[in-house]
């Protein structure tokens, strides 16, 4: 009787805290504009795991996801992103499942956290079917167990005629002739405590998620078909062969700064080979992987020389897509195309590093599945679009190399690039038209700043920085388009020092 009494106590715990989120959500959330609010739901939906789960509290490698949740909980409130939110939770689902399941590879928790997500969308109606069913068993409780058996019907009707009515015009027109005051707006904020519910409860309520043994954990023979020795070396030979064409040509062209064949342009030759290229390595670390189990020695020889011409045709790749920019300026994605292609130069490493020490499959996996959560974490904690401006505006020697278009459509993050451009312009044409996309970036910045929904800490650090340097400045009346902003190449910029 006590423990079915504490039980009771847990659960009753567990859907007031529930609650409480979902209230938190509303007032956060419901047709705003989210900033900081975003982080401060996640750092409060992460101290109520940590309250209300001992389980938690007593795993080691949960208390660590809690740390990494707390952390993309922080970076949330400095400056909300989707990344920083898929991230915020894949850690608070490992933090929810570790104390059910040892963790053996990243592989298998990618399927764990894979089919916890399909279980939360259940998780509360299978918990209020549970309630019904109880409730059944005891006399004297109707009105209790005939609410909870409505629980299910009512809320999951709602969802599937919104989401008809999205679908389908009829649909629609017939819920707009009904003219019942609020209900539009009622329907809303159930299927948005719906939305928030699902996400909460079952981080509360978790279910032991089992997935079966995969080849990578699997012991006894690999269940990859082996291939001949005969084959591997005629394939890696070949393979060889092909690469060191590509590779020679790099060598001559991209890494010599030869000149090039008539009719192709530098620019053609970076920007077109750098992609296909990584496609090329990633198809080649597959084929190792297969081809790596071989232990005879000219094999691996084979395997080592031709990882070794990967990891320089992704070198090559790199320096293509670093000649790009120095023609055609950075970005946020060419920033987070280099990454990639550092993470795929460290995971044909890695994968020589497992082949020669003999490591396991399950290591390679934690290997690689690590180098990708720092470059992520670090991404998270970068402004990748301030950086691009701040690079473009610094290695600029004309009006020709800036891209206003680009600079304005960076928002907030170009902020502080286009002062430095302002400083340096020479030509008053550059510098009046850099001062309306200020005037217009403080503006916005201003707007979204004094509404404390979409308040971040990033944006209150830039603007505090920007009215340093040039004051409050006017929003321009009848603010021209990008487009119309363009400068003339004539216009010079000063040295960056001189600014």
């Amino acid at each position: 009787m006590t423990v079915i009494t504490s039980r009771r106590f847990t659960f009753g715990i567990k859907l007031i805290g529930a609650a409480a989120l979902v209230g938190l959500a509303h007032l956060f959330f419901y047709g705003e504009e989210p900033g900081w609010t975003l982080g401060g739901f996640a750092l409060a939906w992460t101290v109520l795991l940590l309250l209300l789960r001992p389980d938690v509290r007593a795993s080691r490698l949960a208390r660590v996801a809690v740390a990494m949740a707390t952390l993309f909980g922080v970076m949330l409130v400095d400056n909300p992103g989707p990344l920083k939110w898929l991230l915020f939770g894949v850690s608070i689902g490992m933090a929810t499942l570790l104390p059910l399941r040892q963790f053996d590879d990243a592989m298998h928790w990618a399927g764990r956290l894979f089919a916890h997500g399909l279980g939360s969308l259940v998780a509360p109606f299978r918990d209020a079917a549970r309630i019904a069913r109880a409730r059944r068993r005891r006399p004297g409780r109707r009105a209790i167990a005939v609410a909870a058996m409505l629980v299910v019907p009512v809320l999951g009707s709602a969802l599937f005629l919104t989401l008809f009515a999205q679908a389908n015009p009829l649909i629609e027109q017939a819920f707009a002739s009904v003219r019942l005051p609020g209900l539009s707006d009622l329907t809303a904020r159930i299927l948005f405590s719906l939305l928030f519910l699902v996400m909460i409860w079952s981080s509360l309520r978790p279910r032991r998620t089992l997935l079966p043994q995969g080849f990578i954990a699997r012991p006894g023979p690999a269940s990859l078909p082996p291939i001949g020795r005969a084959t591997l070396i005629l394939s890696l030979a070949t393979f060889n062969l092909i690469f060191a064409v590509q590779n020679a040509l790099d060598l001559a062209f991209l890494w010599s700064g030869a000149p090039l064949p008539h009719g192709v342009t530098l620019a053609d030759y970076a920007h077109r080979g750098a992609y296909p290229l990584i496609v090329t390595a990633l198809l080649a670390g597959g084929f190792v992987l297969v081809a790596g189990r071989s232990r005879d020695r000219l094999v691996r020889r084979l395997i080592v020389l031709w990882v070794a011409q990967n990891i320089l045709l992704v070198a090559s790749s790199i320096l293509r897509t670093v000649d790009y920019i120095a023609a055609f300026g950075l970005s946020g994605w060419r920033i987070a195309a280099l990454a990639w292609m550092g993470l795929v130069a460290l995971g044909l490493a890695l994968i020589v590093w497992r082949m020669l020490r003999g490591r396991s499959a399950r290591w390679l996996v934690n290997a690689n599945a690590l180098a990708a959560g720092v470059v992520l974490t670090a991404g998270c904690a970068s402004d990748l679009g301030a950086i691009a401006a701040s690079w473009n505006v610094a290695h600029a020697r004309s009006a020709a190399d800036i891209d206003l278009c680009y600079l304005d459509g960076l928002g907030p993050s170009a902020l502080l690039p286009l002062i430095a451009l302002e400083r340096r312009a020479a030509g008053p044409i550059l510098r009046d038209r850099t001062r309306i996309l200020i005037a217009s970036t403080l503006a916005q910045l201003e707007s979204e700043q004094a509404d404390w929904h979409s308040w971040t800490w990033r944006n209150a650090r830039r603007l505090s920085a920007a009215r340093t340097l040039v004051g409050r400045r006017p929003k321009p009346p009848g603010l021209q388009s990008c487009g119309q902003l363009v400068p003339v190449p004539e216009d010079v910029l000063t040295e960056p020092h001189q600014s």
